[in-house]
């Protein structure tokens, strides 16, 4: 049985969108793993999308999803982690069956200021320490 995780932050356009496909790259068929946001917008962060390209991640065309969407369809998860303090402010729902809840804090790469360039590095070492962070995870999880 796959080991079920929810990457959950304020927009679902970043940090957990990066968590999502980080683990999916990482983690194989161990895991079956979703995002979401409190306040979804439409798409992923362009420079998100730029930087998962130089992994091999396409999120061009990805969309966003509610976790209320989710709390709603009654769906469960072994893991449920937050990947922003604006996500402990709001307050997580809770989902049935929940294994862990797990507070993980990212720097929002959507706020960033300077030129592209200097957004773009900004948001590719948010990408490295996630990716860190999905490492320690994926060894922390039970086989």
């Amino acid at each position: 049985m796959k080991v079920k995780v929810l990457f959950v932050c304020v927009h679902n356009s970043a940090r957990s969108q990066m968590a999502e496909e980080l683990l999916r790259l990482h983690g194989g068929d161990r895991f079956s793993v979703e995002s979401a946001g409190y306040e979804p917008v439409e798409k992923v962060h362009p420079l998100v999308v730029e930087a998962m390209r130089e992994k091999g991640v396409d999120l061009e065309n990805k969309g966003t999803q509610s976790v209320f969407d989710a709390f709603k369809d009654g769906k469960a998860y072994d893991y449920v982690v937050t990947v922003c303090e604006e996500c402990l402010q709001q307050g997580c729902p809770f989902f049935p069956y929940e294994k862990e809840f797990l507070r993980w804090s990212f720097i929002d790469p959507t706020k960033l200021e300077g030129s592209h360039e200097e957004r773009l590095e900004g948001t590719r070492k948010v990408r490295d320490l996630i990716d860190e962070k999905i490492l320690e995870f994926i060894s922390y999880v039970p086989d």
